[in-house]
This record gives C-alpha cells, sequence and structure tokens, in this order.
C-alpha cells in the first residue's frame, strides 16, 4: 500500500491509484468526467489545472500493446473526443499527452493543457514538471479550485 496526497489536501492509502479511482473506491474531484466501457477519464487528482484531465484503462494494465483491439479503439476514440471537447468548450489550443509504462499505476494518459500563464516555464516537454509542480504549490487556492470545478462541469456536459 502506497499513500497519496492528492491535491485537495486528502490523503489516500491504496496498492494503485488508477484501479481505486476506476472503480470508485476513491473519488476525484468533480467525478467522473466521461466513461465507456473500458476507459474513465477524470481530472487529474494531484494538479489544479483546468482541463488536465486522466484517460485510465479500467483493466489493470501496464502497457499500450496490452490493450484489446476493441479497447485500442476505445481509446483513441475516448481521446479524440475528450480533445475535441478541450479545444471547444474549454477553448484550449494545445496539449501535451503522456503516458509511461513504468509508473506505479496501470495504464493511464495524461492530457495535459497549455495556457499562456506556463509560458515562463518554456513550451517544450521539459517544461511540464516545473508546471506541474508550479499548479500543485502556487495555483491550489479556492478561487483556481473554482475554475477547475467549472471546466469538470463544462467536459461532463459536453462528453455526456
Amino acid at each position: 500500500m502506497r499513500k497519496i496526497t492528492l491535491s485537495n489536501g486528502k490523503t489516500v492509502e491504496v496498492e494503485c491509484l488508477s484501479c481505486a479511482l476506476t472503480s470508485g473506491l476513491v473519488e476525484p474531484d468533480g467525478g467522473v468526467i466521461f466513461e465507456t466501457e473500458h476507459f474513465h477519464t477524470h481530472q487529474d487528482v494531484a494538479y489544479p489545472i483546468e482541463g488536465l484531465v486522466i484517460l485510465a484503462s479500467k483493466r489493470h494494465i501496464k502497457c499500450l500493446d496490452e490493450l484489446t483491439n476493441e479497447e485500442r479503439l476505445d481509446y483513441i476514440n475516448s481521446m479524440t473526443a475528450i480533445r475535441k471537447v478541450q479545444r471547444e468548450v474549454l477553448g484550449i489550443d494545445y496539449i501535451y499527452y503522456f503516458y509511461n509504462e513504468d509508473t506505479t499505476h496501470h495504464f493511464h494518459t495524461w492530457m495535459v493543457p497549455r495556457y499562456d500563464w506556463m509560458n515562463e516555464f518554456g513550451r517544450s516537454v521539459e517544461s511540464v514538471r516545473p508546471v506541474l509542480l508550479h499548479a500543485r504549490n502556487h495555483r491550489n487556492t479556492k478561487e483556481n479550485n473554482q475554475k477547475v470545478m467549472k471546466a469538470i462541469e463544462a467536459l461532463k456536459t459536453a462528453l455526456n
């Protein structure tokens, strides 16, 4: 079991955070944004950035090549639908996509939006970690969290 501190200050103890989130054991702020037979989408629980969502497999796998044909189709269709709504509803022009296979969680993709306030950290993959840490340490305010919740609701409405 691992102890994980969420951006809302709550600490959870789980073996796999993705399993806990996709099964409903841990409720992300704002709840489930979008769900299909194979995937679960929620606001990232660690970083309070509007529109930063996680697309997580419901099945506990580690690698892209472990997806079945049906899951691969669901994955790309889900990611495409989410991205379209991020652009059309939230006005997000650019997204960084991340997935890594050496995670302690299972298969998931981060969809990290780019906002003007992030430019001070650069515009490359190297800028993402400082952006995330800045969000966790300096944007975890009541006002910003209200913006994040509003974005979650907008995404939910458009996707469902």
